[in-house]
């Protein structure tokens, strides 16, 4: 069977922490979907780490780590990730695996990537400019260029005619360039993951799953932002939530077990798009600086509000969430007041699922208050430890979601989580 760890909001969830402490249960980690965009931090014996485009069991040397066929690869960026390990002490040679239809990032993805943003002006989407959107574009018109490409004898032939209908894009926008300056390095990081296992990952996976492995599979990003049932169009390029998985891997639906959904004790967003619940305030800003609210791969600040609870029903519905997993509670700990959004007010209507029109509806959050907790949860390993407000809190969303909160990170260190 495989289980999936995904976020519940608009990504930042923590589920590269939560990952790492699941994978002791696991034969094999999986990225299924995303690229490198993602920022999943870990930390452990008092480092951190950020990875990208490797799952986030790459640290345990007896998990095998498989980047899937729904990921979209930057070799640039992902040689950078693989030296950054190695020099860690980790060798990923040795459990790192990458599915030859997994699609490639090339430079000109980069340059029209920016291009179209600029074009956009205000109403831009508010893209990291990693080239993942006009990657997947090409993905969906049939004309990408995927990693078992870079095996083929013919590779440079297929990646300049990628490249011309770049150019023809390019021109259309008026954007000037320097294509050369960007090749070398592609080239040469192209080179370099020729000597990792690259495999085709469905047939790897399911054989796996015969053999009773277990597989947990990591999604990118979070379901607020998921193609088709995100916040359109300020969404990503590829399927965050549990059916993700499906194509993203290669498995089939009834293989699929637990599914672990993760939510932040309050909410962020990076880039546009609507969020019911911003703080524009000096709580918003402590939100940020106690949280520690800025991409782990961008460094961009993020936007901070209370936790809006529509949204995260939305999130355990199409994702079928088994298994709840509330992150960075301690952030919360010296607030007076801790409101939670539980409807919103929408033309003087109650409403309390997502409106179609969640872009330009007026939604006014309306929210129910709880006593804030001064004490610092850092240091606390069970559940029946933790201050009687903040328990409030949490079953309080307990029971709106009808889920029971399975684990509970409060800390970025793997040891400071609580399982229940």
């Amino acid at each position: 069977m495989i289980d999936v760890v995904l976020g519940l909001q608009w990504g930042d969830e923590g589920k590269g922490k939560i990952v790492d402490v699941l994978t002791p249960q696991y034969d094999v980690v999986a990225r299924f979907q995303g690229g490198p965009n993602a920022g999943h931090s870990l930390e452990f014996n008092g480092q951190k780490h950020v990875l990208n485009t490797i799952p986030s069991g790459i640290f345990h040397q007896h998990t095998i780590n498989v980047i899937g066929n729904g990921v979209v690869i930057d070799p640039i960026t992902l040689k950078k990730e693989i030296e950054k390990v190695m020099a860690s002490g980790v060798d990923p040679r040795k459990n790192l695996y990458i599915s030859e239809k997994a699609h490639l990032i090339i430079p000109t993805h980069r340059l029209v990537d920016a291009a179209s943003e600029a074009q956009k002006g205000e109403h831009k989407i508010g893209s990291t400019l990693r080239g993942i959107s006009p990657t997947y574009q090409d993905k969906i018109g049939r004309s990408g260029l995927r990693i078992g490409d870079i095996l083929t004898p013919n590779f440079k032939e297929k990646y300049q005619t990628a490249v011309a209908n770049h150019k023809l894009l390019l021109d259309r926008f008026n954007h000037s360039y320097n294509l050369a300056e960007h090749e070398p390095a592609f080239f040469e990081a192209v080179e370099f993951l020729k000597q990792f296992k690259i495999i085709s990952s469905e047939y790897f996976i399911n054989k796996l799953i015969n053999e009773g492995k277990k597989v947990l599979a990591e999604g990118a990003q979070g379901t607020l932002l998921d193609i088709d049932f995100g916040t359109y169009p300020f969404v990503t390029s590829s399927n965050t939530i549990t059916g993700g998985v499906c194509s993203g891997l290669g498995v089939a639906p009834q293989k699929i077990n637990k599914v672990y959904g993760i939510f932040k004790a309050y909410c962020t967003r990076v880039g546009s798009g609507p969020f019911p619940t911003e703080l524009h305030d000096d709580t918003g800003e402590q939100l940020r600086k106690q949280g520690f609210e800025f991409g782990a791969t961008t460094g961009r600040p993020r936007r901070t509000g209370w936790l809006d609870l529509p949204t995260l029903k939305y999130a355990i519905m199409l994702n079928g969430v088994t298994d709840l997993i509330c992150t960075k509670s301690d952030v919360l700990s010296g607030f007076d007041v801790v409101p939670v959004c539980d409807a919103y007010d929408i033309n003087g209507a109650r409403v309390t699922e997502i409106p179609y029109n969640f872009n330009d509806a007026p939604i006014k959050p309306l929210f129910k208050e709880f006593k804030g907790w001064s004490e610092d949860l850092t240091g606390l390993r069970k559940f029946d430890e933790l201050p009687s407000n903040f328990k409030a809190y949490m079953e309080y969303v307990e029971e709106q979601v009808g889920l029971k909160m399975s684990v509970i990170s409060i800390g970025p260190d793997r040891e400071q989580t609580i399982v229940r």
